[in-house]
């Protein structure tokens, strides 16, 4: 089983789509769990995330996911889970959160909040990363030259 999810070809799209979407995310992540780039830090994040609704395990999953996520497409590491999870946090920040700004970011402060297009966009590389792995430069390239665990 981990050598299918780690499979990938040497493809240098997918780099570039994973490195940089890592990059983007995780500053929000980091900012949710260690408090850097002006987040909250773990228990704000937890607080906020409960007093949403979200039950503990999934507001904690939520953190992990965005920051580990971050770093896992960064270096191309289990790509797949970790693109899974960053798209399962965008695909609830737009139901939970933006949904109800519409469709358009919110470019010029007319509207009362963001809307989703950005998170689009993340799912739409998420879901290219998740059908094709991790390409070129990752370490699940390097696993998968090596067939890690049974076929």
């Amino acid at each position: 089983m981990l050598t299918k999810i780690v499979q990938t070809d040497d493809d240098v799209s997918r780099c570039v789509l994973r490195v940089l979407l890592g990059v983007v995310m995780f500053p929000h992540g980091a900012g949710k769990l260690l408090g850097w780039f002006g987040g909250g830090g773990f228990l704000a994040t937890m607080n906020g995330l409960t007093g949403m609704g979200l039950p503990a395990v999934i507001a904690f999953l939520v953190i992990v996911a965005e920051c580990l996520g971050a770093l896992g497409l960064i270096v191309g590491f289990l790509t797949r889970i970790a693109a899974l999870g960053i798209g399962s946090v965008m695909a609830g920040a737009i139901f939970m959160v933006h949904w109800r700004h519409g469709f358009f970011m919110n470019w010029f402060g007319a509207q009362a909040g963001e809307g989703f297009e950005y998170h689009l966009l993340a799912i739409a590389i998420v879901l290219a990363l998740i059908l094709k792995g991790a390409g070129r430069w990752s370490v699940d390239r390097i696993l998968s030259q090596k067939k890690v665990g049974p076929a």
